[in-house]
């Protein structure tokens, strides 16, 4: 039986493919450290990419305002990441300058509050001692040995003395290994903002040269479509971010409530992850609260769930929802897997991600019933 060429070469790859998927599968704990340990070495550039495709949003925006109606020139690119860098770290050195006075102040007030708190706590519990005796019965039958305790605590202590300097060390090079792996990505982010229309097309003549046309054209299709999805999911998120912590900040200090500034930065920022970031704003509002008065904390509880109820119902979805096109309940879904995969990162990501899944299986759902009903 002859074979052709193209036939030979098709078996060689299935027998290399079945070869190494067999290797993997016998060892696939030390292939797993070869792909974490490649990981690591190239988190720093996978960083770099972030951190361009979060400044390729609005410095798309302010090089079509450095062109205007006379088109672009070689200067418009790096004056117009200059201008983003600058606006971004702006908003940055804002934001820290505005709530750095508010958080000192804030702290200052929690050590004037927390005492007369606490002095609040017992004398309502030297009440409740009072009018029930029989709580203070039970507490006394209650027998602590305080020599084994103390020697308990002695133990942990001696035995976590060198975890903690251990913990300290690796704290520290985790801390110096963070900050240079964002200098570098920071700078190689730089170096895709200046040349991504270069890489782009490096990125095209790729594709065509080692798939075939119709696979490289889908995948560049998907790519078109995941790039606008995330830019449009990135930009309504931070809109919709700093809608939803002004407003906290106006009805706050409408109300007179305390910490009104703090609050509402702190909202915009947690209202950054989908679907449950508020609430985290609202739990640190509320223990702040709980720290001026009971009655106030109430009133805060109240004043949050009618903005968010206005945030969820008229805001996100014009500002958030459109940009991403993906049902509710899929957002849900969404968030879910994704801060049990990866986090808050995966909070953020997995949305857009499962909108152009959803998108590409709606169009590929309506392709199919177009061609069923040709042949009807």
């Amino acid at each position: 039986m002859n074979l052709s060429n193209d036939t030979v070469r098709k078996v060689r790859g299935l027998i290399l493919f079945t070869i190494v998927a067999a290797v993997a599968a016998v060892h696939y704990r030390e292939c797993l450290g070869v792909l974490a340990r490649i990981f690591r070495m190239l988190s720093p550039f996978l960083m770099g990419g972030a951190i361009a495709f979060i400044l390729n949003v609005p410095m798309r925006q302010v090089e079509k305002l450095l062109a205007g109606k006379g088109g672009k020139k070689k200067w418009h690119r790096p004056a117009g990441l200059v201008i983003t860098i600058v606006l971004v770290a702006g908003v940055l050195f804002l934001v820290i300058f505005v709530v750095t006075p508010e958080v000192v102040n804030t702290l200052m007030s929690l050590s004037r509050s927390v005492p007369l708190f606490v002095e609040r706590v017992l004398s309502g519990a030297e009440a409740l001692f009072i009018q029930y005796p029989e709580i203070v019965q039970y507490i006394e039958t209650i027998q602590i040995n305080w020599a084994e305790l103390f020697q308990q605590i002695a133990g942990f202590l001696k035995n976590g003395a060198g975890s903690v300097l251990d913990t300290t060390f690796s704290a520290a090079v985790s801390i110096v290994t963070g900050f240079t792996n964002f200098g570098i990505g920071f700078i190689f982010s730089l170096y895709i903002l200046l040349q991504k229309e270069t890489l782009c097309r490096q990125g095209k003549r790729l594709l065509r040269a080692f798939l075939p046309d119709r696979v490289s054209e889908a995948v560049v299709a998907v790519a078109v479509r995941t790039e606008k999805t995330f830019s449009s999911f990135l930009t309504g998120q931070c809109v919709e971010a700093v809608i939803l912590g002004t407003m906290f900040f106006v009805v706050m200090s409408l109300l007179r409530m305390p910490y009104a500034l703090l609050i509402g930065v702190l909202i915009a920022f947690t209202a950054l992850i989908p679907v449950f970031g508020a609430f985290i704003g609202c739990a640190v509002g509320v223990f702040l609260m709980l720290m001026v008065s009971p009655l106030m904390t109430l009133e805060f509880i109240a004043v949050f769930f009618v903005l968010q109820q206005i945030e969820g119902n008229l805001i996100y979805p014009h500002v958030v929802g459109n940009s991403v096109g993906l049902p509710s309940i899929w957002v849900l879904m969404a968030v879910t897997v994704g801060g049990s995969l990866m986090g808050v990162v995966g909070m953020l990501v997995f949305i857009p991600l499962c909108s152009v899944l959803y998108s590409l299986l709606r169009d590929e759902v309506h392709r199919r019933e177009q061609k069923k009903k040709e042949k009807k």
